[in-house]
């Protein structure tokens, strides 16, 4: 996003720069765990409520945030306001996961953390899970983690996504919740696989001048880290 095209007013003298706005939104989340209040940010860019509100409508549109019915924000990848089955514990600061892919990658995003305990449990049997993640080396594990939505449909539904990318005890727990929940299989990772795709995919976005990448840079990650087939889009 161009700082030159990053402004959005409502309004006489009501103005948020949205690049002001999303690097605040995400050092918040990624310096306490928690959003920042509408009001705060008010007052911190000296404008009115309305026009932060505009300002993460748009941040929304663009895919910088997600936010719920009442315009709070949810999700900010790969932090989350909710919960959505991890826990992720640096060495000062607890945040919710917002998924596996989410929540092995806060300690690449945030290395002054490293390693983080990141928390779960299994959809299938319930068994708790926890490894220390790290930026040298994926931790060892033999449970295997499931990607219920394909790539190309991700944004459909993106709590949803999240919520249905987890990590299992073993394929059976995986083929055992799959016959419980009636959902078709997805995509099986293990544990290394997961930290190789996590571990670059958010790089520089707690910083300016970040851009997403486009569906083509998507695809040259996803097969830099060894993921392919027609669920990844290759």
């Amino acid at each position: 996003m161009c700082r030159a095209s990053a402004y959005r007013a409502i309004g006489q003298n009501e103005v948020v720069d949205l690049e002001d706005l999303r690097v605040a939104v995400y050092r918040s989340f990624a310096h306490t765990g928690r959003p920042p209040e509408v009001g705060t940010l008010a007052e911190r860019f000296g404008t009115s409520r309305n026009a932060v509100v505009d300002g993460l409508r748009e941040l929304a549109r663009a895919r910088h945030v997600v936010l719920d019915s009442d315009d709070r924000i949810v999700m900010a990848h790969p932090f989350a306001a909710i919960p959505l089955g991890f826990s992720v514990m640096g060495t000062s600061t607890l945040w919710w996961g917002g998924c596996a892919w989410d929540s092995f990658a806060l300690p690449h995003l945030l290395p002054e953390q490293s390693p983080a305990l990141v928390a779960t449990s299994c959809p299938g049997c319930g068994r708790a899970h926890a490894w220390s993640v790290g930026t040298d080396a994926p931790p060892v594990g033999q449970q295997v983690v499931h990607f219920l939505v394909p790539a190309a449909h991700i944004w459909d539904d993106v709590v949803h996504t999240c919520s249905h990318q987890s990590v299992f005890c073993s394929t059976r727990c995986v083929d055992e919740w799959l016959e419980r929940s009636g959902h078709e299989r997805g995509y099986v990772m293990d544990l290394a696989m997961l930290w190789r795709l996590a571990r670059h995919w958010y790089s520089g976005r707690l910083d300016y001048g970040y851009a997403r990448r486009e569906p083509s840079e998507a695809s040259d990650y996803f097969r830099h880290v060894g993921l392919s087939g027609p669920f990844w889009g290759l």
